[in-house]
Protein backbone atom coordinates (compact mmCIF):
# COMPACT_ATOMS: atom_id res chain seq x y z
CA UNK A 1 0.00 0.00 0.00
CA UNK A 2 1.24 3.48 -0.91
CA UNK A 3 1.08 6.02 1.93
CA UNK A 4 -0.61 9.13 0.59
CA UNK A 5 -1.58 12.68 1.49
CA UNK A 6 -5.27 12.96 0.59
CA UNK A 7 -7.43 16.09 0.54
CA UNK A 8 -11.14 15.45 1.14
CA UNK A 9 -13.14 18.46 0.01
CA UNK A 10 -16.49 18.71 1.84
CA UNK A 11 -16.83 17.43 5.42
CA UNK A 12 -20.56 16.73 5.44
CA UNK A 13 -22.39 13.58 6.47
CA UNK A 14 -20.60 11.60 3.77
CA UNK A 15 -17.33 13.49 3.37
CA UNK A 16 -16.29 13.41 7.02
CA UNK A 17 -16.72 9.63 7.42
CA UNK A 18 -14.74 9.19 4.18
CA UNK A 19 -11.93 11.35 5.54
CA UNK A 20 -11.91 9.34 8.77
CA UNK A 21 -11.90 6.04 6.84
CA UNK A 22 -8.88 7.10 4.79
CA UNK A 23 -7.03 8.23 7.93
CA UNK A 24 -7.63 4.89 9.63
CA UNK A 25 -5.84 3.24 6.70
CA UNK A 26 -2.65 5.09 7.62
CA UNK A 27 -2.87 8.00 5.20
CA UNK A 28 -2.43 11.70 6.02
CA UNK A 29 -5.79 13.33 5.38
CA UNK A 30 -6.55 17.03 5.05
CA UNK A 31 -10.27 17.64 5.39
CA UNK A 32 -11.54 20.82 3.72
CA UNK A 33 -14.75 22.69 4.50
CA UNK A 34 -15.95 26.26 4.04
CA UNK A 35 -17.77 26.20 7.40
CA UNK A 36 -15.32 27.36 10.10
CA UNK A 37 -17.44 25.77 12.84
CA UNK A 38 -17.15 22.37 11.16
CA UNK A 39 -13.39 22.81 10.81
CA UNK A 40 -13.04 23.73 14.50
CA UNK A 41 -15.15 20.83 15.71
CA UNK A 42 -13.31 18.28 13.57
CA UNK A 43 -9.93 19.55 14.76
CA UNK A 44 -11.03 19.02 18.36
CA UNK A 45 -12.18 15.49 17.54
CA UNK A 46 -15.89 16.28 17.90
CA UNK A 47 -18.36 15.11 15.23
CA UNK A 48 -20.34 18.12 13.86
CA UNK A 49 -23.48 15.99 13.46
CA UNK A 50 -24.72 13.03 15.50
CA UNK A 51 -26.00 9.66 14.37
CA UNK A 52 -23.24 8.14 12.22
CA UNK A 53 -22.33 4.72 13.58
CA UNK A 54 -18.73 4.55 14.94
CA UNK A 55 -17.85 8.06 13.73
CA UNK A 56 -17.43 9.63 17.17
CA UNK A 57 -14.73 7.26 18.42
CA UNK A 58 -12.99 6.87 15.06
CA UNK A 59 -12.83 10.64 14.53
CA UNK A 60 -11.38 11.20 17.98
CA UNK A 61 -8.67 8.61 17.35
CA UNK A 62 -7.47 9.91 13.97
CA UNK A 63 -7.41 13.53 15.17
CA UNK A 64 -5.42 12.57 18.27
CA UNK A 65 -2.82 10.65 16.27
CA UNK A 66 -2.50 13.51 13.76
CA UNK A 67 -3.58 11.59 10.68
CA UNK A 68 -6.62 13.86 10.09
CA UNK A 69 -6.57 17.63 10.15
CA UNK A 70 -9.33 19.99 8.98
CA UNK A 71 -8.84 23.29 7.21
CA UNK A 72 -10.86 26.01 5.49
CA UNK A 73 -8.06 26.59 2.95
CA UNK A 74 -8.91 24.12 0.20
CA UNK A 75 -6.30 25.39 -2.26
CA UNK A 76 -3.46 24.96 0.24
CA UNK A 77 -4.66 21.48 1.23
CA UNK A 78 -4.78 20.46 -2.44
CA UNK A 79 -1.31 21.92 -2.95
CA UNK A 80 0.03 19.52 -0.32
CA UNK A 81 -1.87 16.48 -1.65
CA UNK A 82 -1.52 14.12 -4.57
CA UNK A 83 -5.05 12.75 -4.23
CA UNK A 84 -8.20 14.86 -3.96
CA UNK A 85 -11.63 13.42 -3.16
CA UNK A 86 -14.52 15.83 -3.79
CA UNK A 87 -17.79 15.38 -1.87
CA UNK A 88 -19.41 18.81 -2.22
CA UNK A 89 -23.20 18.93 -2.68
CA UNK A 90 -24.95 19.58 -5.98
CA UNK A 91 -28.56 20.65 -5.52
CA UNK A 92 -31.69 21.11 -7.61
CA UNK A 93 -33.95 24.13 -7.48
CA UNK A 94 -37.73 24.15 -7.19
CA UNK A 95 -38.12 23.56 -10.92
CA UNK A 96 -35.72 20.61 -10.97
CA UNK A 97 -32.79 22.47 -12.53
CA UNK A 98 -29.28 21.59 -11.34
CA UNK A 99 -27.51 24.10 -9.07
CA UNK A 100 -23.72 23.66 -9.35
CA UNK A 101 -22.81 26.80 -7.38
CA UNK A 102 -21.20 25.08 -4.37
CA UNK A 103 -19.36 22.56 -6.51
CA UNK A 104 -18.15 25.19 -8.97
CA UNK A 105 -16.54 27.18 -6.14
CA UNK A 106 -14.91 24.03 -4.82
CA UNK A 107 -13.54 23.11 -8.26
CA UNK A 108 -12.07 26.59 -8.61
CA UNK A 109 -10.34 26.28 -5.24
CA UNK A 110 -9.01 22.83 -6.20
CA UNK A 111 -7.75 24.10 -9.55
CA UNK A 112 -5.89 26.96 -7.87
CA UNK A 113 -3.88 24.55 -5.75
CA UNK A 114 -3.59 21.61 -8.14
CA UNK A 115 -0.08 20.17 -8.60
CA UNK A 116 1.34 17.78 -11.22
CA UNK A 117 0.73 14.03 -10.79
CA UNK A 118 -2.41 14.56 -8.68
CA UNK A 119 -5.58 12.48 -9.06
CA UNK A 120 -8.88 14.34 -8.57
CA UNK A 121 -11.87 12.07 -7.92
CA UNK A 122 -15.39 13.46 -7.86
CA UNK A 123 -17.88 11.49 -5.72
CA UNK A 124 -20.87 13.88 -5.77
CA UNK A 125 -23.70 12.60 -7.98
CA UNK A 126 -23.91 14.68 -11.17
CA UNK A 127 -25.47 14.52 -14.66
CA UNK A 128 -23.64 12.29 -17.12
CA UNK A 129 -20.70 14.10 -18.72
CA UNK A 130 -20.24 16.66 -15.94
CA UNK A 131 -16.83 15.43 -14.81
CA UNK A 132 -15.36 15.61 -18.31
CA UNK A 133 -17.09 18.67 -19.71
CA UNK A 134 -17.69 20.95 -16.72
CA UNK A 135 -15.13 20.21 -14.01
CA UNK A 136 -12.04 19.15 -15.95
CA UNK A 137 -11.72 22.28 -18.14
CA UNK A 138 -11.83 24.49 -15.04
CA UNK A 139 -9.11 22.43 -13.37
CA UNK A 140 -6.96 22.74 -16.51
CA UNK A 141 -7.51 26.49 -16.83
CA UNK A 142 -6.74 27.39 -13.23
CA UNK A 143 -3.81 24.99 -12.79
CA UNK A 144 -2.20 25.46 -16.20
CA UNK A 145 -1.88 21.68 -16.38
CA UNK A 146 -3.17 19.19 -18.94
CA UNK A 147 -5.67 16.56 -17.75
CA UNK A 148 -4.62 13.02 -18.59
CA UNK A 149 -0.99 14.06 -18.90
CA UNK A 150 -0.04 16.29 -15.96
CA UNK A 151 -2.87 15.28 -13.64
CA UNK A 152 -5.71 12.76 -13.62
CA UNK A 153 -9.49 13.04 -13.23
CA UNK A 154 -12.07 10.39 -12.41
CA UNK A 155 -15.59 9.97 -11.13
CA UNK A 156 -16.36 7.49 -8.36
CA UNK A 157 -19.87 7.66 -6.90
CA UNK A 158 -20.47 7.41 -3.17
CA UNK A 159 -22.80 4.46 -2.56
CA UNK A 160 -23.46 4.72 1.17
CA UNK A 161 -26.36 5.61 3.42
CA UNK A 162 -26.18 8.06 6.30
CA UNK A 163 -25.97 6.17 9.57
CA UNK A 164 -24.11 3.19 8.15
CA UNK A 165 -21.35 4.73 6.02
CA UNK A 166 -18.47 2.61 7.31
CA UNK A 167 -20.36 -0.65 6.84
CA UNK A 168 -21.47 0.34 3.33
CA UNK A 169 -17.93 1.29 2.31
CA UNK A 170 -16.92 -2.30 2.98
CA UNK A 171 -20.02 -3.92 1.53
CA UNK A 172 -20.38 -2.34 -1.91
CA UNK A 173 -17.91 -2.38 -4.81
CA UNK A 174 -16.19 0.96 -5.40
CA UNK A 175 -17.03 2.06 -8.93
CA UNK A 176 -14.56 4.24 -10.82
CA UNK A 177 -14.27 5.73 -14.29
CA UNK A 178 -11.68 8.16 -15.57
CA UNK A 179 -11.64 10.73 -18.34
CA UNK A 180 -9.02 8.49 -19.97
CA UNK A 181 -7.48 5.07 -19.45
CA UNK A 182 -4.61 6.31 -17.28
CA UNK A 183 -6.98 8.29 -15.03
CA UNK A 184 -9.08 5.15 -14.49
CA UNK A 185 -5.97 3.17 -13.53
CA UNK A 186 -4.73 5.81 -11.08
CA UNK A 187 -8.19 6.14 -9.47
CA UNK A 188 -8.51 2.37 -9.10
CA UNK A 189 -5.09 2.17 -7.43
CA UNK A 190 -6.03 5.04 -5.10
CA UNK A 191 -9.24 3.47 -3.82
CA UNK A 192 -7.56 0.10 -3.39
CA UNK A 193 -5.27 1.85 -0.89
CA UNK A 194 -8.08 3.80 0.82
CA UNK A 195 -10.72 1.10 1.38
CA UNK A 196 -11.30 -2.37 2.78
CA UNK A 197 -13.92 -4.71 1.31
CA UNK A 198 -16.04 -7.54 2.67
CA UNK A 199 -15.96 -10.87 0.88
CA UNK A 200 -19.23 -11.32 -1.02
CA UNK A 201 -20.10 -14.53 -2.79
CA UNK A 202 -23.27 -13.02 -4.26
CA UNK A 203 -21.43 -10.74 -6.70
CA UNK A 204 -20.52 -11.68 -10.29
CA UNK A 205 -16.89 -10.82 -9.53
CA UNK A 206 -14.78 -10.15 -6.47
CA UNK A 207 -15.79 -7.26 -4.24
CA UNK A 208 -13.38 -4.34 -4.48
CA UNK A 209 -12.67 -1.55 -6.96
CA UNK A 210 -14.56 -1.99 -10.22
CA UNK A 211 -13.22 0.05 -13.14
CA UNK A 212 -16.05 0.99 -15.50
CA UNK A 213 -13.62 2.45 -18.03
CA UNK A 214 -14.88 6.00 -18.39
CA UNK A 215 -16.23 8.75 -16.16
CA UNK A 216 -19.57 8.84 -17.97
CA UNK A 217 -20.19 5.17 -17.21
CA UNK A 218 -19.50 5.69 -13.51
CA UNK A 219 -21.77 8.76 -13.47
CA UNK A 220 -24.58 6.81 -15.14
CA UNK A 221 -24.15 3.89 -12.74
CA UNK A 222 -24.99 6.09 -9.75
CA UNK A 223 -27.92 7.77 -11.50
CA UNK A 224 -29.24 4.43 -12.74
CA UNK A 225 -29.16 2.64 -9.38
CA UNK A 226 -30.95 5.48 -7.57
CA UNK A 227 -33.41 6.29 -10.34
CA UNK A 228 -34.32 2.60 -10.43
CA UNK A 229 -35.38 2.89 -6.79
CA UNK A 230 -37.56 5.93 -7.48
CA UNK A 231 -39.24 4.21 -10.44
CA UNK A 232 -39.71 1.00 -8.45
CA UNK A 233 -41.28 2.87 -5.52
CA UNK A 234 -43.57 4.69 -7.94
CA UNK A 235 -44.70 1.34 -9.32
CA UNK A 236 -45.35 0.10 -5.77
CA UNK A 237 -47.31 3.29 -5.01
CA UNK A 238 -49.35 2.82 -8.19
CA UNK A 239 -50.20 -0.74 -7.13
CA UNK A 240 -51.02 0.54 -3.62
CA UNK A 241 -53.48 3.18 -4.81
CA UNK A 242 -55.15 0.74 -7.17
CA UNK A 243 -55.39 -1.86 -4.38
CA UNK A 244 -57.04 0.66 -2.07
CA UNK A 245 -59.72 1.29 -4.67
CA UNK A 246 -60.26 -2.42 -5.29
CA UNK A 247 -60.50 -3.37 -1.62
CA UNK A 248 -57.18 -5.27 -1.67
CA UNK A 249 -54.33 -5.09 0.85
CA UNK A 250 -51.28 -4.60 -1.37
CA UNK A 251 -48.68 -5.68 1.22
CA UNK A 252 -49.27 -9.45 1.13
CA UNK A 253 -49.57 -9.13 -2.64
CA UNK A 254 -46.10 -7.59 -2.88
CA UNK A 255 -44.73 -10.19 -0.47
CA UNK A 256 -46.19 -12.92 -2.68
CA UNK A 257 -44.76 -11.37 -5.84
CA UNK A 258 -41.29 -11.08 -4.32
CA UNK A 259 -41.24 -14.78 -3.47
CA UNK A 260 -40.39 -15.22 -7.15
CA UNK A 261 -36.71 -14.45 -7.73
CA UNK A 262 -37.29 -12.06 -10.63
CA UNK A 263 -39.67 -9.76 -8.74
CA UNK A 264 -38.23 -7.04 -6.49
CA UNK A 265 -41.16 -4.69 -5.87
CA UNK A 266 -40.32 -2.06 -3.23
CA UNK A 267 -42.60 -0.85 -0.43
CA UNK A 268 -45.21 1.86 -1.07
CA UNK A 269 -45.31 4.85 1.24
CA UNK A 270 -46.37 8.37 2.07
CA UNK A 271 -43.29 10.03 0.56
CA UNK A 272 -39.83 9.59 -0.92
CA UNK A 273 -37.29 11.82 0.80
CA UNK A 274 -33.60 12.34 1.40
CA UNK A 275 -30.75 13.85 -0.59
CA UNK A 276 -30.70 11.03 -3.15
CA UNK A 277 -33.82 9.33 -4.46
CA UNK A 278 -36.00 12.41 -5.06
CA UNK A 279 -33.07 14.39 -6.46
CA UNK A 280 -31.06 12.13 -8.75
CA UNK A 281 -33.87 11.44 -11.26
CA UNK A 282 -33.72 15.17 -12.03
CA UNK A 283 -29.97 14.88 -12.62
CA UNK A 284 -30.65 12.03 -15.04
CA UNK A 285 -33.37 14.04 -16.78
CA UNK A 286 -30.92 16.90 -17.26
CA UNK A 287 -29.31 14.81 -20.04
CA UNK A 288 -32.30 12.72 -21.08
CA UNK A 289 -35.35 15.01 -20.93
CA UNK A 290 -37.42 12.60 -23.03
CA UNK A 291 -37.27 9.86 -20.36
CA UNK A 292 -41.03 9.78 -19.79
CA UNK A 293 -40.88 6.83 -17.39
CA UNK A 294 -38.46 8.63 -15.07
CA UNK A 295 -40.43 11.87 -15.14
CA UNK A 296 -43.79 10.18 -14.53
CA UNK A 297 -42.40 8.09 -11.67
CA UNK A 298 -41.11 11.21 -9.96
CA UNK A 299 -44.58 12.80 -10.32
CA UNK A 300 -46.27 9.72 -8.81
CA UNK A 301 -44.03 9.77 -5.75
CA UNK A 302 -44.22 13.52 -5.32
CA UNK A 303 -48.02 13.29 -5.24
CA UNK A 304 -48.22 10.72 -2.44
CA UNK A 305 -48.51 13.23 0.45
CA UNK A 306 -51.55 14.74 -1.27
CA UNK A 307 -52.99 11.28 -1.77
CA UNK A 308 -52.58 10.48 1.92
CA UNK A 309 -54.32 13.69 2.98
CA UNK A 310 -57.09 12.91 0.47
CA UNK A 311 -57.56 9.57 2.23
CA UNK A 312 -57.61 11.21 5.62
CA UNK A 313 -60.21 13.72 4.47
CA UNK A 314 -62.31 10.88 3.09
CA UNK A 315 -62.23 9.12 6.47
CA UNK A 316 -62.80 12.15 8.69
CA UNK A 317 -64.78 14.43 6.41
CA UNK A 318 -64.04 18.15 6.50
CA UNK A 319 -60.64 18.72 8.11
CA UNK A 320 -61.37 22.35 8.95
CA UNK A 321 -60.20 23.11 12.48
CA UNK A 322 -59.03 19.55 13.27
CA UNK A 323 -55.69 18.89 14.96
CA UNK A 324 -53.71 16.36 12.93
CA UNK A 325 -50.43 14.90 14.20
CA UNK A 326 -47.67 14.02 11.76
CA UNK A 327 -45.33 11.47 13.30
CA UNK A 328 -41.82 11.98 11.99
CA UNK A 329 -40.09 15.06 10.59
CA UNK A 330 -37.15 12.99 9.31
CA UNK A 331 -37.32 11.69 5.77
CA UNK A 332 -36.79 8.15 7.11
CA UNK A 333 -36.61 6.39 10.43
CA UNK A 334 -33.59 6.56 12.73
CA UNK A 335 -31.99 9.42 10.77
CA UNK A 336 -32.01 13.04 11.94
CA UNK A 337 -32.35 14.61 8.50
CA UNK A 338 -35.26 16.41 6.86
CA UNK A 339 -34.00 16.81 3.26
CA UNK A 340 -37.05 16.51 0.98
CA UNK A 341 -39.00 14.98 3.85
CA UNK A 342 -42.68 14.35 3.22
CA UNK A 343 -43.51 16.24 6.41
CA UNK A 344 -43.41 19.57 4.59
CA UNK A 345 -45.86 18.58 1.87
CA UNK A 346 -48.17 17.01 4.46
CA UNK A 347 -48.17 20.22 6.50
CA UNK A 348 -48.91 22.23 3.36
CA UNK A 349 -51.76 19.92 2.28
CA UNK A 350 -53.34 19.83 5.74
CA UNK A 351 -53.07 23.58 6.19
CA UNK A 352 -54.67 24.20 2.80
CA UNK A 353 -57.73 22.25 4.01
CA UNK A 354 -58.05 24.18 7.23
CA UNK A 355 -56.51 21.58 9.54
CA UNK A 356 -53.97 22.39 12.27
CA UNK A 357 -50.92 20.17 11.56
CA UNK A 358 -48.63 19.32 14.47
CA UNK A 359 -45.35 17.39 14.23
CA UNK A 360 -43.60 14.97 16.55
CA UNK A 361 -40.17 13.46 16.07
CA UNK A 362 -38.11 11.74 18.79
CA UNK A 363 -34.88 13.00 17.21
CA UNK A 364 -35.85 16.69 17.22
CA UNK A 365 -36.64 18.92 20.19
CA UNK A 366 -39.35 21.59 20.09
CA UNK A 367 -36.95 24.40 19.19
CA UNK A 368 -35.52 22.40 16.30
CA UNK A 369 -39.00 21.68 14.96
CA UNK A 370 -40.01 25.33 15.20
CA UNK A 371 -36.83 26.30 13.36
CA UNK A 372 -38.17 24.15 10.53
CA UNK A 373 -41.49 26.04 10.69
CA UNK A 374 -43.18 22.97 12.18
CA UNK A 375 -45.51 23.22 15.17
CA UNK A 376 -44.44 20.65 17.80
CA UNK A 377 -46.71 17.99 19.26
CA UNK A 378 -46.12 16.46 22.67
CA UNK A 379 -47.14 12.89 23.37
CA UNK A 380 -50.31 12.87 25.47
CA UNK A 381 -51.85 15.94 23.85
CA UNK A 382 -55.17 15.54 22.05
CA UNK A 383 -55.70 15.33 18.30
CA UNK A 384 -58.33 14.00 15.91
CA UNK A 385 -56.00 12.13 13.56
CA UNK A 386 -52.42 11.03 13.01
CA UNK A 387 -50.29 10.35 9.95
CA UNK A 388 -47.12 8.30 10.35
CA UNK A 389 -44.55 9.87 8.06
CA UNK A 390 -41.20 8.46 9.30
CA UNK A 391 -40.75 4.90 10.54
CA UNK A 392 -38.89 5.63 13.77
CA UNK A 393 -38.62 2.60 16.05
CA UNK A 394 -40.30 4.50 18.89
CA UNK A 395 -43.58 4.66 17.01
CA UNK A 396 -43.95 0.89 17.10
CA UNK A 397 -44.61 1.29 20.82
CA UNK A 398 -47.15 4.10 20.56
CA UNK A 399 -50.83 3.49 21.13
CA UNK A 400 -54.00 5.52 21.52
CA UNK A 401 -52.88 6.84 24.91
CA UNK A 402 -50.15 8.85 23.17
CA UNK A 403 -52.77 10.76 21.15
CA UNK A 404 -56.00 11.01 23.21
CA UNK A 405 -59.06 11.62 21.05
CA UNK A 406 -57.50 10.21 17.89
CA UNK A 407 -60.13 8.80 15.54
CA UNK A 408 -58.05 7.93 12.48
CA UNK A 409 -54.45 6.71 12.30
CA UNK A 410 -53.11 6.69 8.74
CA UNK A 411 -49.85 4.73 8.65
CA UNK A 412 -47.76 6.00 5.77
CA UNK A 413 -45.12 3.29 6.17
CA UNK A 414 -47.12 0.20 7.21
CA UNK A 415 -45.02 0.33 10.37
CA UNK A 416 -47.34 0.27 13.35
CA UNK A 417 -49.43 -2.42 15.03
CA UNK A 418 -53.18 -1.87 14.48
CA UNK A 419 -54.00 -3.84 17.64
CA UNK A 420 -52.43 -1.05 19.71
CA UNK A 421 -55.10 1.32 18.42
CA UNK A 422 -58.47 -0.20 19.49
CA UNK A 423 -61.46 1.90 18.54
CA UNK A 424 -59.34 3.89 16.08
CA UNK A 425 -59.64 3.57 12.31
CA UNK A 426 -56.13 2.34 11.50
CA UNK A 427 -55.28 2.26 7.77
CA UNK A 428 -51.94 1.97 5.99
CA UNK A 429 -51.01 3.15 2.51
CA UNK A 430 -51.97 0.29 0.22
CA UNK A 431 -54.78 -0.99 2.43
CA UNK A 432 -58.42 -0.53 1.45
CA UNK A 433 -60.63 2.12 3.00
CA UNK A 434 -64.26 3.14 2.66
CA UNK A 435 -63.50 6.18 0.52
CA UNK A 436 -62.67 7.27 -3.01
CA UNK A 437 -59.61 9.40 -3.74
CA UNK A 438 -57.40 10.63 -6.55
CA UNK A 439 -54.54 8.80 -8.23
CA UNK A 440 -50.99 10.10 -7.55
CA UNK A 441 -49.83 12.43 -10.30
CA UNK A 442 -53.35 13.46 -11.30
CA UNK A 443 -54.58 16.99 -10.88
Amino acid sequence: MTQRTVAVVGLGKIGLPLAVQYATRGHRVLGCDINPEVVELVNTGIEPFPGEDKLESMLSNVVKDGSLQATADTSEAVRQSRAVIVVVPVAIDSSGLVDFSHMDRAVEAIGSGLQPNTIVCFETTVPVGTTRHRFTPVLEKLSGLKAGEDFFVAFSPERVLTGRVFADLRRYPKLVGGIDHRSSEVAADLYADLLDFDVRDDLPRANGVWDLGMSEAAELAKLAETTYRDVNIALANTFAVFSEKMGIDVHPVIEACNSQSFSHIHDPGVSVGGHCIPVYPHLYLANDPDAVLVRDARAVNAAMPKHVVDRLEGLLGNLQGLRVVILGASYRGQVKETAFSGVFDLVQELSARGASPLVHDPLFDENELRALNLEPFESGATASAAILQANHDQYRQWDASNIPGVRVFLDGRSWTDPTKWPGVTHVAVGQPGPISYSTPGSR
